[in-house]
Parts: structure tokens; C-alpha cells; sequence
């Protein structure tokens, strides 16, 4: 009985030492990217995209992963249709020329079974710079109505417009901007 109970044991050790990484399909209808800029110094204004597609792969026995993420720069959401063709334009995110914003991540940092940061590269207008996302909450658990793994995350960054050829009325609309990413993902 105590062979079995230590075959047993150590199969479950060496189960979890080489666990395989996992996929998740980023939830089109529960991840939302914001950006925050101040508008003139009167107040902060906050924006999204309505359209993200993409993939997180998580290792949590390397302590790797990865995330690829398409966000459509055409379904921006200001709140004004106006303000959503003129934030389209050449001057801004110019989605004639570039309607997707991509982020490929280089690496993932991990304290303990959670990520905690990811660096990779932001492509916004044709211009790719080295970001990196703070991962200010992580959550794995069984999705209750899907009845598959699932994770959550919520994530920020701060980059500067002018460095994605997009610094038009800068200092007045400030050059720097708040990246704000709530994700979710369904294990394939």
C-alpha cells in the first residue's frame, strides 16, 4: 500500500514537472484596451477598441508564456462617431494605412504561478517600440458557463504618442498615454 501511494506520488511530481504549455483564445467580448491622455488639462479622456482577437499561451512549469494580440484600430470607440472617423485619420491612427494595432510579446515575467509583466513589441501606425505590460491582476479558474479554463487579466503601460508618428496638438493633448488592457481568454 505505501509502493502504491509513493508510485503514485511521485507520478503526480513528475505529471505536473513536464505539464505542457496552454492556449487561450482571447474573448472578443470581455477584453477591452483603453487608452487615457489628458485633453488640454481640463480632464483625462478614455477611449477603446471594440474588436481584439488573439492568443496567451501559458507555461506556468518553465514559467514562460506568450501573448499575440490584433486589436482593430477601426472599431476605436471614442463615444462620437465625429471623434471616431478624426481619431482614424492620418494624423492619428491612419487605418486606412495601418487598421490593425499589434502587440507580440518577447517575454513573460512570472512571481511564482502568475505572471506579473509581459515585454514586447507594440505596432501602432507602421512604428514598432519595445513595451511593457504591468499585470496588476491575474485569475485562472474554470469559466462557469463555458465550462473550460479561463483566465483574466488586467494590464498597463505607458508609451508616448509622438514615438507612433501620432503626436498631433501635442503638449495641448499630452504626448503621453495610458494603455489599459482587461482581458479574458477560454483554454482551446
Amino acid at each position: 500500500m505505501k509502493k502504491l501511494a509513493l508510485i503514485i506520488a511521485l507520478s503526480s511530481i513528475a505529471a505536473s514537472a513536464f505539464a505542457a504549455p496552454e492556449t487561450f483564445d482571447i474573448d472578443t467580448t470581455h477584453t477591452a484596451p483603453r487608452f487615457e491622455y489628458s485633453h488640454f488639462g481640463y480632464s483625462n479622456q478614455i477611449h477603446s477598441f471594440d474588436t481584439t482577437t488573439g492568443k496567451i499561451v501559458i507555461d506556468r512549469a518553465a514559467k514562460t508564456g506568450s501573448v499575440d494580440v490584433t486589436i482593430n484600430a477601426k472599431s476605436v470607440n471614442t463615444g462620437f462617431s465625429l471623434l471616431n472617423e478624426h481619431i482614424q485619420d492620418a494624423d492619428f491612427f491612419d487605418t486606412i494605412d495601418y487598421p490593425y494595432i499589434t502587440f507580440k510579446s518577447t517575454g513573460v515575467k512570472f512571481d511564482g504561478d502568475k505572471p506579473v509583466s509581459v515585454d514586447g513589441n507594440l505596432t501602432i501606425k507602421g512604428v514598432t517600440k519595445p513595451v511593457t505590460l504591468t499585470i496588476t491582476s491575474f485569475q485562472e479558474m474554470p469559466h462557469p458557463m463555458l465550462k473550460k479554463d479561463a483566465i483574466g487579466a488586467n494590464a498597463v503601460a505607458k508609451i508616448k504618442r509622438s514615438d507612433f508618428n501620432m503626436g498631433k496638438y501635442a503638449p495641448y493633448v499630452s504626448d503621453d498615454v495610458t494603455l489599459s488592457i482587461a482581458v479574458e481568454a477560454v483554454k482551446e
